[in-house]
């Protein structure tokens, strides 16, 4: 059976509105978080708007060989590897006269756990590209190893040998932060 997605992208692509409206509203968050995560991206929300936009133009043609969302994501990498590559032949300066101030300024509503999450943001960022983007697609935004070896356009074993590695690096990032916890003795009741 088509799953919701797969359906608002097909009925979309035959010019319902409606479709095309629960299709963004469906997919928007998983597009932005897959960006976000990848190397080197920079813009996300230039990005995801790219992300869209080519795939309007290819609503129509949308054979649905693979789940709609699969097929989003694919063009969402597409997007950000485009972005990198524009981005290394013509590298960009940015024009902010006060560094320090927003360097410092604190963003409204941020919330209690911040700490956690760029604590998390920092491992994944220590992460090689490539099993970055493994484990971001399969432990973060739910993809099946197929599903992601689709986005990802590698066989799916390779997609479970980057997640496991990934995973490894992960926990072994991990273990100063562990040890410093424990009283800073590896297996020290803390």
């Amino acid at each position: 059976m088509t799953d919701d997605i797969t359906r608002y992208a097909f009925d979309a692509g035959r010019g319902d509105q409606a479709a095309a409206a629960a299709f963004v509203r469906a997919t928007q968050h998983d597009v932005r978080r897959f960006l976000a995560h990848l190397p080197g991206v920079r813009e996300v929300d230039d990005l995801v708007q790219e992300t869209y936009l080519r795939a309007w133009r290819s609503l129509p043609s949308f054979a649905g060989r693979s789940t709609a969302r699969t097929w989003l994501l694919s063009i969402a990498r597409r997007v950000a590897v485009d972005q990198v590559r524009a981005a290394t032949v013509r590298p960009r300066t940015a024009n902010l006269a006060d560094w320090q101030t927003a360097a410092e300024a604190t963003p409204a509503g941020v919330r209690a756990g911040v700490d956690e999450e760029v604590a998390l943001l920092g491992l994944l960022d220590g992460l090689a590209p490539d099993r970055r983007e493994a484990f971001v697609s399969t432990q973060l935004l739910g993809l099946s190893y197929a599903e992601a070896a689709q986005v990802c356009d590698v066989p799916v074993g390779t997609i479970r040998s980057r997640v496991a590695r990934a995973r490894e690096d992960l926990v072994a990032a991990m273990r100063p932060s562990l040890t410093d916890r424990r009283g800073g003795r590896p297996g020290a009741a803390g």
